[in-house]
């Protein structure tokens, strides 16, 4: 059992005395664990705070993450508590990757890409001895990526043979293993980058760019969605102690979860058994971390379904784009109750979807959604504007108010924003870049009335009429007549802004969309460029005045 102790020393001159004294002791190890109780206190925990501790376990503030952020960071337990499971994340540098394989069990051992040895990895036919994946329950590769780098060929036929197989050969002898891979490494370009020019596999050395081997990884985690690791990430709260986490997610690698779904999903017929065991693996992973109880809602359930199965169709949709002879696949489940086919789409395909496809194919792999901010951008009279509904998932990128607003607001003399939430400064920052959109669509000889109406601030109602008055001011020099009125939060049902040239724009969180960023810092883009934020989850629908019920 690892501890923590101080040791002191007193000279002695006496030789049968030791001069090294153990002042304090302090297990941090724990011997033994009773799961009977970790599962009883799992129920004491609604979902999202039990998501939280986890997120404080493993050492971030869950409050600067949102809930596709968490579940991307606890994906990478995966490899702890599911056997033989093959897991590849690539982004841009500084975002973690390697720090969970690390520090985080005394099971798993990080190592670096290029001192990957057959003799290292998997067995020395010299001496007899046994390879990594022989000793540890998680083996991560890092720095996987590089185009520069060299690989043994056998190395890479005998990683697939082992990862669909879950053995390897010495000499004449086959042996099994159950340790679960990890790659990691950095991308060299941007996400739209990497999908207009080639693949999200584009980085990796050459002998590891074949479908045989990628079409053995049973998720890849979108890397490019995590933040850069700051300072002010890192959590100072309560959370379980590291090693006693790492041996329940050990002792979790001898159940099967997988099922769990079955009784209200069905996976689609023509998703192939090597896709439908890669949705299955990160399902029951998923599921051990977060409902180690087994006990999910139905709608619980359906999200990390679509999550694993997202992270499957993630690795297929990329081999199709470097191998012709894979055929397209709807990835998508049956609702058992209803029937209804739901198809998921990749956050990138929704973003991107000029770039994810090459040549077309595989386009039809899922039906049409809502129309995307950018066509709601289209240049055009207001007459020309269609109502329409916008739905932008969490960590979707390539929004900005400019897209989403602007036309609707052009050439409106008059416009009312009603939000209870402008209080703090980073909701009144919001509020000033809407007033920005306005200024760049009014007309250069024309004026625009802004009205809002919003709720005080019963803590800091002096500071935020102060942020109102220096609107105002700032306003009179750009053509608009701000003014602002305060209404009871009671009074205030929904957040939304209205013309007088017949739209209203309901925002379902108002104008709180983008995640946290540096504001103080003025060499981040996101300071400047809303694009480049991560968003948070929302919608927005555009309604043409008079043809709404009750409008």
């Amino acid at each position: 059992v690892w501890c923590i102790a101080d040791i002191g020393y007193q000279f002695s001159e006496d030789r049968e005395v030791s001069p090294w004294i153990l002042d304090t002791i302090k297990p941090i190890q724990l011997s033994h664990f009773d799961f009977a109780a970790y599962l009883a206190a799992r129920r004491e925990f609604s979902t999202s705070e039990w998501i939280d501790l986890l997120i404080q376990s493993i050492g971030f503030n869950p409050e600067l993450f949102g809930r596709r952020s968490k579940l991307t960071q606890l994906l990478r337990l995966i490899p702890y508590c599911e056997r033989n499971y093959n897991l590849i994340e690539l982004g841009p540098k500084g975002t973690g990757k390697s720090h969970i394989y690390s520090e985080f069990s005394p099971h798993g051992i990080l190592i670096s890409g290029g001192e990957v040895t057959v003799a290292k990895l998997f067995v020395n036919n010299a001496t007899g001895r046994i390879g990594l994946v022989g000793y540890w329950d998680t083996v991560a590769f890092d720095e996987f990526a590089g185009k520069q780098k060299r690989v043994d060929k056998a190395l890479v036929d005998i990683l697939k043979n082992y990862m669909a197989n879950k053995s390897f050969s010495r000499g004449i002898e086959t042996l099994g293993a159950e340790a679960s891979l990890a790659f990691v490494g950095n991308t060299q370009h941007t996400l739209p980058y990497m999908l207009r020019h080639k693949d999200l596999f584009a980085d990796l050395p050459d002998k590891y760019y074949d479908s045989a081997f990628l079409d053995r990884l049973h998720y890849y985690a979108p890397g490019w969605e995590v933040d850069i690791i700051r300072g002010e990430m890192f959590s100072d709260g309560y959370g379980f102690v590291v090693d006693y986490l790492a041996e329940i997610l050990r002792s979790l690698r001898n159940q099967d979860y997988s099922r769990l779904y079955r009784e209200h999903f069905d996976l689609l017929e023509d998703i192939s058994t090597r896709d439908r065991t890669g949705i299955q693996k990160s399902f029951s992973g998923l599921m051990k971390i977060i409902f180690p109880h087994e006990e999910a809602t139905p709608a619980e359930i359906e999200e990390l379904l679509r999550f694993a199965i997202e992270g499957r169709k993630r690795v297929k949709d990329q081999i199709m784009r470097l191998d012709t002879t894979y055929t397209a696949v709807r990835f998508g489940y049956r609702e058992k109750k209803s029937g209804a086919v739901k198809l998921v789409k990749t956050l990138e395909e929704t973003q991107y979807p000029q770039f994810y496809f090459r040549d077309g194919a595989g386009a039809d792999s899922a039906p049409p959604e809502e129309p995307a901010p950018q066509e709601a951008a289209a240049a055009g009279p207001p007459a020309a504007l269609q109502p329409g509904h916008v739905v932008v998932e969490e960590n979707q990128r390539g929004i900005s108010f400019d897209a989403l607003f602007g036309p609707y607001l052009r050439e409106a003399s008059r416009i009312e924003i009603t939000d209870p939430y402008l209080r703090h400064f980073y909701q009144v920052r919001n509020l000033m870049e809407l007033l920005e959109t306005i200024v760049r669509v009014k007309g250069p000889g024309e004026e625009t009335a802004v009205h809002v109406i919003t709720a005080r601030d019963e803590l800091n109602g002096e500071r935020q009429a102060e942020y109102f008055q220096r609107i105002e001011a700032a306003c009179v020099t750009v053509g608009i007549q701000f003014s602002v009125s305060f209404a009871p939060d009671s009074q205030i049902h929904a957040r939304h802004i209205v013309t007088d040239h017949g739209w209203k724009i309901s925002l379902d969180r108002g104008l709180d969309v983008f995640q946290r960023y540096e504001m103080n810092d003025a060499f981040d883009f996101a300071n400047r460029l809303q694009e480049v934020r991560p968003c948070k989850p929302f919608e927005v629908t555009y309604l043409r005045l008079g043809e709404q019920d009750g409008g």
